[in-house]
């Protein structure tokens, strides 16, 4: 693994490891309030009970962090797995009303917390175009 591609795999990975197990047993009105923003963005999370959904949000984290950060996950994959956690968040930014200025890109004060989750989006794609000839995963 190159050196470049690391970095790239081991800043976010760290990052929403730790975001992930910061949620775990999380309170069923928080979850309550992070479900509602997560399901504009991908509607069947809204089926979940508040309490499936902070399992399945905090175990995905966690499994997308260390998919990340362990060196024997395939780069691609550990990418495909970001650009699955990262499009969600962009998805729901998009779709949430207020998260964005009225042209439907830009960001409002409240939506530019989640507007940076684009750059994760970036990210995984630099992980899926990467992973040439040598590199083997």
């Amino acid at each position: 693994m190159s050196l470049s591609t690391a970095v790239l795999r081991a800043v976010p990975g760290a990052f929403i490891l730790n975001s992930g197990i910061g949620k775990l047993g999380m309170p069923a009105e928080m979850a309550a309030g992070l479900q509602g923003m997560a399901a504009q963005g991908v509607p069947p999370l809204g089926k979940l009970t508040p309490e499936q959904f902070a399992k399945f949000l905090s175990y995905g984290e966690i499994a997308v962090g260390a998919s990340l950060l362990l060196p024997f996950v395939p780069t691609k994959v550990a990418g495909l797995g970001l650009a699955a956690f990262s499009g969600s968040m962009v998805s729901m930014y998009l779709r949430t009303p207020g998260m964005t200025e009225s042209d439907g890109v830009r960001p409002t004060q409240d939506g530019t917390a989640v507007a940076k989750d684009s750059w994760l989006l970036a990210i995984a794609a630099a992980l899926l175009l990467s992973g040439g000839k040598s590199e083997k995963n």
